[in-house]
């Protein structure tokens, strides 16, 4: 069974928030995964939809897949890097900020 994979690095947003999207779809046929995304109302949804659809094209023009027998057979929400800031708060202190970022990988395999 070949695989093909996409990574997405550093994708603005919490690992947390990217795996309940990614929790959704894991397992499932790959098109069928992108008609979920297309219409899952969280912001993540459009982040893990580019990923998946980049992973379908590698395997369709580097290994010559068909689209319609991919599986996605694993899909992560890595952490990436943490950017941290100073929130202004009462009384002239300053508390931190965390702008969390996500590594989101995907592969797909043909099963038919």
């Amino acid at each position: 069974m070949a695989q093909a994979r996409a990574v997405a690095r550093d994708v603005k947003g919490s690992p947390r928030k990217v795996r309940l999207v990614v929790d959704s779809i894991r397992g499932r046929k790959a098109t069928e995964a992108l008609t979920i995304l297309q219409f899952m109302p969280q912001h993540a949804a459009k982040d893990v939809y580019k990923v998946l659809k980049s992973a379908v094209a590698n395997a369709e023009n580097n290994y010559q897949m068909e689209p319609a027998d991919l599986y996605i057979h694993t899909v992560m929400a890595d952490e990436g890097r943490t950017f941290k800031r100073a929130w202004r708060v009462s009384k002239g202190r300053a508390m931190p900020k965390l702008r969390r970022h996500t590594h989101i990988t995907v592969v797909v395999e043909d099963r038919g």
